[in-house]
């Protein structure tokens, strides 16, 4: 059962993140039914599968919610910012107590879950006086209200896998619910039952046609199949509407309820009335209607079935549960396969052996859409990220009296799984710092002519083969001369220094930096930023801050697309191999002697009439062979600028596969990981805007 308790977690904490989003839509469309059922399923389906797998403080504590939106659903009681706070209040309890299920986590009190229950029940209105009139409420005067109040007949045929009750689903028991519906009748269907040495006795091969007649919608009939919606079969068709059609008492024919049903075939059914005469047939023979307009009726008929067929025969999209620990195992074995065919090119190309060189050559197509395909399948929409931060905005603009509203773009794009993970914190950090520091109370806004609520903006989108994610906020911008002052205070720039806007702006980044005057819960330790500018280094991204006094800030992540495989350059410095993001990469120049001796001891090149610094990479690693004439400098775009980095050759592009350097060299800088060549030596892959912000730290010490 334990691996059945796991899955029970996966799906319970997906149901939680999705019930989040559904309670913050709610708190700004309180009358949104579609809203209301979906926070309702996922409390039912929360509660009756904790039940069947053995959580029954989460069953007993979700039961309470579940009743309260029961009554929301059925027009008894009305959203209210109350509820939803204590929604959500409930759903971080659901959590921990799904985290401490198996010692995971610290235990929740029952003290914290009664106050919530208490609270809940607070909400729920009186019952009303026998003699009162009660008051029709908005959701009571919607069409779907009103469509419970009629009695509707539904055809439920429910063929569950054989192995359901393996899973620990009784399906007598979810018969026994569809009772409490209303008036029920199921009729059991033996026709899967083998014979009596074939069976096993833990299997299921029975299966039943019902016929239910409920005020309750058929809402309330898929929510008794929901915890076993994936192990069955399950076919639900509305038979009588409640009398909202009715022309008279009949009903359909015989044939058609057996053809509906699937328990016989038209063609059989059609067999049989062909031994009669057509309809259209006996009116023409009698003269009732003429031979063209029952030809024409035909035609109408059988039009409209080919595009009901057409339709029907479309097929819906399907996906499945695959844990992502496989599919980690799947880009590591892809990548090394990626090696292998590199070894395998560069051995048919210097066998020059014509078949073998075709080989090779179509060996590399297909692992490279292999590799592009097992990526893909690690890509996720950044929107699942995104939208934990909305309870974020809310639950601290309450916390510091403003009003603040989180506004998204670009949440389809799409990012590697393990990106999207290590994103989290540093997202998390810059807007609390957005919040905190960014955004002015109400009424300062309203003093410097701004609206009471403030914006924060969240973006992503596509460039290149890297994402941009924006941070944008509406608040009072950073101030330049307070940053300076606090710089030059700590020691991290002398008081002298003329510095851009953007170099005052990093600043932020150094550890333990602050601007604020008091410390709070929120912020004013000086831990945060640097944490963040470590993070997305760690991505081998970029961050960029741009900010207008009295306007607001603009933060700009650059980031990868994947981690695994990237597209690189691969460069020579003596007899050892480097690797470079291509990503990065301007162009590459020459670099002679001339150059060098005109630059006077400084490393810096014109290029088209620009000053470019560079890193000599030769003596940066303590490089000793011998230096050629010309060397190469390969330019680079880093943080907003230009930086170049000496090397003796440029061997050409290369996919790379990322390697990780192990502990033993954790310490090491400048190095971001290795990779495996086709010859099997190793190419070391080089950490550039680590290597760059050495150099600057190293020059700011002179």
């Amino acid at each position: 059962m334990d691996a059945h308790r796991q899955a029970y977690k996966e799906e319970a904490y997906e149901l939680l993140a999705e019930l989040e989003t559904s309670l913050l839509e709610l708190e700004e469309t309180p009358e949104d039914m579609d809203l209301i059922s979906r926070v309702f399923r996922a409390m039912h389906t929360i509660k009756g599968s904790g039940a069947m797998f053995g959580f029954d403080d989460i069953a007993t504590f979700t039961h309470e919610v579940e009743t309260v939106f029961d009554m929301v659903r059925n027009g008894r009681m009305q959203v209210s910012r109350d509820l939803v706070n204590l929604t959500l209040k409930a759903r971080d309890l659901i959590k921990g107590m799904l985290d401490a299920s198996d010692g995971g986590g610290e235990a929740v009190e029952g003290r914290e879950a009664e106050e919530v229950i208490a609270g809940l029940r607070h909400l729920v209105p009186a019952a009303p006086d026998a003699g009162a009139t009660p008051k029709s409420s908005p959701a009571e005067s919607t069409p779907e209200a009103k469509g419970r109040e009629a009695a509707v007949t539904y055809r439920i045929r429910f063929v569950p896998v054989p192995e359901v009750t393996v899973n620990g689903t009784n399906p007598l028991l979810l018969l026994a619910e569809l009772q409490q519906l209303g008036d029920c009748r199921a009729v059991a269907q033996m026709a899967k039952v083998p014979r009596l040495e074939e069976i096993d006795p833990e299997h299921c091969f029975i299966f039943w046609d019902v016929i239910v007649t409920t005020k309750r919608g058929i809402d309330a009939i898929r929510d008794v199949f929901i915890f076993i919606e994936d192990d069955c079969e399950l076919k639900i068709d509305v038979i009588d509407d409640g009398g909202a059609l009715d022309v008279d008492a009949d009903y359909k024919k015989l044939g058609f309820i057996l053809v509906e049903r699937g328990d016989l075939t038209r063609q059989d059914m059609d067999a049989i009335l062909a031994r009669q005469k057509r309809f259209g047939e006996l009116l023409v023979e009698q003269g009732i209607v003429p031979p063209e307009k029952v030809e024409s009726a035909l035609i109408e008929q059988q039009h409209v079935k080919e595009v009901r067929k057409d339709r029907q025969a479309q097929e819906s999209a399907s996906s499945i549960r695959v844990p992502a620990e496989k599919l980690d195992i799947l880009v590591n074995l892809v990548g090394e396969l990626v090696t292998v065919q590199a070894r395998l090119s560069q051995t048919a190309a210097s066998r020059a052996d014509a078949l073998l060189v075709t080989i090779a050559e179509e060996v590399e197509r297909l692992t490279n859409e292999l590799r592009d395909t097992a990526l893909n399948i690690r890509m996720l929409p950044i929107g699942t990220t995104f939208s934990k931060f909305k309870r974020l905005v809310r639950d601290l603009s309450v916390e510091l009296g403003k009003d603040i509203e989180l506004t998204t773009d670009g949440a389809e794009t799409e990012l590697d799984k393990t990106v999207i993970e290590k994103l989290n914190d540093p997202l998390v950090h810059l807007i609390r710092n957005s919040i905190d520091h960014g955004i002015e109370s109400p009424d300062a806004r309203a003093a410097a002519g701004k609206p009471r609520q403030g914006t924060v903006h969240l973006a992503a989108v596509h460039s290149g083969d890297s994402v941009l994610i924006t941070i944008t906020d509406d608040g009072a911008g950073l101030d330049r001369e307070a940053i300076r002052a606090k710089g030059i205070e700590r020691g991290i720039i002398p008081a002298t220094a003329e510095l851009s806007d953007k170099e005052i702006f990093s600043l932020i980044f150094a550890p333990g930096f602050s601007t604020a005057k008091a410390v709070t819960s929120v912020s004013g330790r000086g831990v945060g930023m640097d944490v963040v500018k470590r993070a997305i280094d760690a991505l081998r991204g970029t961050i960029d801050i741009s900010s207008e006094q009295g306007t607001g800030t603009v933060i700009t992540i650059k980031l990868p697309l994947t981690l695994a495989i990237i597209e690189s350059l691969l460069v020579k410095i003596g007899p050892d191999c480097f690797v470079l993001p291509l990503s990065i990469v301007e162009e590459c120049v020459e670099l002679t002697r001339e150059d060098v001796r005109n630059a006077h001891g400084r490393n810096l090149a014109t290029v088209r009439d620009q000053i470019v610094p560079y890193i000599p990479l030769r003596e940066r690693f303590l490089i000793r062979s011998e230096q050629p004439e010309i060397e190469q400098i390969v330019i680079t775009q880093v943080g907003g600028s230009r930086v170049g980095f000496v090397v003796d050759h440029v061997i050409g592009e290369h996919q790379t596969v990322i390697k990780s350097l192990g502990k033993m060299y954790k310490d090491v800088h400048g190095l971001s990981g290795a990779t495996i060549l086709g010859d099997g030596s190793v190419a070391l892959i080089l950490d550039i805007p680590q290597l760059v912000r050495e150099v600057e730290l190293e020059q700011m010490a002179r």
